[in-house]
């Protein structure tokens, strides 16, 4: 019966590629298996590479040699002010190519795209991910969350802890308060616009106490929301908190070096 069952499943998929031949998860055009991308648009994808900050993971400009990262570049935000958490990694560089992506996982209900950012996911957060005693989604509020009817964030963890076999928890973490975007507001006013955000849910600590936890995310873009997460987590007892992220928005201050 354990011979079988692989056999049964490439049928399975044989017959469902017959019936619903595969196509692009964002232009329709045909592919050669379910949940993949056309050559065009996995062009426009820009995956996150060295050199990068070692600890919130934001991509400094290169010159395209490939020269290896020296151990220890942090970047000016995180020798100024380091975060909570340790280190933080993502998978894309969040332009019109990951946008194609997230946009509609995150806003028109294309749930189906969470499998394979996260499989992005896993390959960029290889290190983390191993090293993870749990994941944890960063939450949304009751009433955001009752809009958008799911939470990108808790789907993307789901994902990576089947791939991973590490286990989940996307109760364990509440959104409390609600919050505006945080996108226009300086550093002050996000730390401000965040206080008090985030809680644990009852009887979260036995579940923490000692554990190295990953918190996983769509998109980091300063870290802000990250850092404040991290904060609470770490003081109920987590042993260290790292991120991941489908996508990462590049500094902008970096960006004009480039």
């Amino acid at each position: 019966m354990v011979a079988v069952a692989p056999a049964l499943r490439r049928l399975g998929v044989g017959i469902l590629d017959a019936l619903l031949p595969p196509i692009c998860l964002t232009c329709d055009t045909p592919v050669g298996e379910q949940g993949g991308l056309c050559p065009a648009c996995f062009s426009r994808l820009s995956f996150v590479t060295p050199p990068l900050c070692e600890v919130c993971g934001v991509p400094f400009p290169h010159d395209g040699t490939g020269l290896r990262q020296p151990e220890g570049f942090w970047c000016e935000a995180c020798v100024a002010a380091p975060p909570a958490f340790s280190a933080a990694r993502a998978a894309l560089r969040y332009d019109d190519g990951a946008k194609a992506l997230i946009l509609p996982f995150k806003h028109r209900d294309r749930t189906e795209l969470a499998r394979p950012l996260a499989r992005h996911m896993a390959r960029a957060g290889a290190g983390l991910l191993r090293a993870a005693d749990l994941l944890v989604p960063v939450p949304l509020h009751r009433w955001r969350l009752f809009r958008r009817r799911h939470n990108q964030a808790a789907l993307l963890a789901s994902e990576l802890s089947r791939m991973s076999g590490k286990r989940f928890d996307p109760m364990l973490l509440r959104r409390v308060r609600p919050t505006k975007p945080l996108g226009e507001l300086g550093a002050r006013q996000r730390e401000a616009a965040l206080l008090g955000a985030f809680a644990l849910a009852r009887g979260a600590g036995p579940k923490l106490a000692g554990r190295r936890v990953l918190l996983i995310d769509d998109v980091l873009t300063s870290g802000a929301t990250a850092d404040a997460c991290a904060r609470v987590l770490l003081g109920g007892g987590a042993a260290a908190v790292a991120v991941l992220a489908a996508a990462r928005v590049p500094d902008p201050r970096l960006e004009r070096l480039s």
